[in-house]
């Protein structure tokens, strides 16, 4: 059901939500986890009216506050994690591109199902142009997920690869960083208190020394730090990531690690004494996001440098507070590999195109609805077909392409088609929490994160 109107929708609130100023009263829980929250979050999606979907943002949000429902950073856990008060796990940070509502509650419920603590929920700039998923909207679809569920306590939800594009950096740097900025700042109004700058692009491998080639790169990520230490609520202390090898480059190196360190707490001590810096910091390893596909459309296997993954990791806890570093592109990995991240201290862990390729792959998605897809990339898209590649390659490598344009017959799949889709996922997720140990982690998130409400003022639709 979709809402029409704000009268529909004032209506259809009746004997289940309450408006109280900038508040929401549950009156009837029930109801509201069956076909009320369906409404609402369907409504701010595919609703053509702006005050329908402002109404439905505000009420999801502060209905998901209303039941302990929360958007959270994640760094007092982090902050932890650099103290050495915690360890043994590595964080899953899930990149959702496509029926966020459904694999959101499928995520949702293998951590509530195994008592997962810190688990993220992310989306990289990239990933909002081409699933057409804005940060406000990433932020209401998982906080009506966790509302559908049942789930009560923090969600880290994470702006992933704020990326700054080199080719358009050269054209004209001024208006690509405030794109970056302008980013920023609508996702930190959406709920994302969690941030990973990625400057990496800009690193120079043709200067002469280490730090000159990670001079942009650390000078621009205290930039960005700065601006959000200035635009985070009060209260809330923004968990931001920093990154010195770009994902599909050469291995980073320890080297590089204290030269951007190094010359990032320079630049931010300028900008500020008491400005915190970076929780972690994202390395290059042996991967590239979403694998290296072979020309019949299988994945080339990936070694990855665990040895320089682990060294990496301790130098950035012993001599700069931080988490330890991140593992990118690894969720098209081997099962066996994934439990050598927590065992070498592996903070975070990112997890994108395994779970898409779970969607388009099962044999419960529909056939007419994947070829219709394939086909649009093969119209649309071609341009962007390599003059190598075999039809499997370009269709694997573009595939992730297909969640935008289908989102309307993606959500309205048929419920028993989402239900046998969300138990495919929930049951792989299950399986990497076991294998990153952060199983039976959840009194640790309630010893280190604390709720915090951020208050969104009703929207003129709803008042009176």
């Amino acid at each position: 059901m979709i809402f029409e109107n704000t009268g529909e929708l004032k209506k259809g609130l009746q004997g289940t939500l309450e408006i109280d100023g900038d508040n929401v009263r549950i009156l009837d829980e029930e109801k509201l986890q069956g076909s009320l929250i369906d409404a609402l979050i369907y409504s701010y999606v595919f609703s053509s009216h702006h005050e329908v979907v402002e109404a439905a943002r505000w009420l999801i949000r502060r209905a998901g506050a209303s039941l302990g429902v929360f958007s959270a950073s994640i760094q007092p856990l982090y902050e932890a994690m650099g103290r050495r008060e915690v360890s043994g796990f590595t964080v899953p940070a899930i990149n959702i591109r496509g029926l966020t509502y459904d694999v959101a509650q499928a995520v949702i419920r293998a951590a509530m199902k195994n008592r997962v603590g810190p688990f993220i929920f992310e989306i990289a700039r990239s990933e909002i142009g081409y699933t057409f998923q804005r940060p406000a909207e990433y932020t209401v679809a998982v906080t009506a997920a966790a509302i559908k569920t049942g789930y009560r306590g923090p969600l880290f939800i994470q702006g992933d690869h704020f990326q700054v594009s080199a080719k358009k950096f050269a054209q004209d740097p001024g208006a690509e960083v405030r794109a970056i900025k302008d980013l920023i700042w609508e996702a930190i109004e959406a709920g994302f208190y969690n941030i990973d700058i990625d400057t990496s692009t800009l690193v120079d491998l043709k200067k002469p020394t280490v730090e000159e080639q990670q001079k942009t790169n650390y000078t621009l990520a205290a930039e960005l730090t700065t601006m959000i230490r200035d635009l985070e609520p009060a209260g809330v202390t923004i968990s931001v990531g920093g990154e010195i090898g770009e994902v599909g480059g050469k291995n980073s190196t320890v080297e590089e690690l204290r030269a951007f360190m190094n010359g990032y707490l320079e630049e931010l001590e300028k900008n500020g004494e008491a400005l915190k810096g970076i929780s972690k910091i994202s390395v290059q390893t042996g991967t590239t996001h979403g694998g290296v596909p072979l020309p019949d459309g299988s994945i080339a296997k990936v070694k990855i440098a665990f040895a320089t993954l682990e060294k990496l990791s301790e130098v950035a806890r012993t001599e700069y507070g931080l988490a330890g570093a991140v593992q990118h592109g690894a969720s098209t990995l081997p099962d066996e590999a994934f439990d050598k991240f927590p065992a070498i201290r592996t903070a975070e862990i990112h997890l994108a195109t395994g779970f898409q390729n779970i969607i388009y792959d099962s044999q419960n998605f529909p056939t007419g609805l994947k070829d219709k897809i394939y086909h649009y990339l093969k119209t649309e898209l071609a341009g962007e077909r390599k003059e190598d590649d075999t039809e499997e390659q370009f269709i694997y490598k573009t595939h992730k392409k297909g969640f935008g344009p289908f989102k309307r017959e993606l959500w309205h799949l048929p419920p028993d088609t989402l239900q046998s889709l969300g138990k495919e996922l929930e049951d792989k997720l299950s399986f990497l929490f076991h294998k990153l140990n952060v199983v039976n982690t959840e009194d640790m998130i309630k010893r280190f994160v604390k709720p915090m409400d951020v208050t969104l003022k009703a929207p003129p639709a709803l008042k009176g």
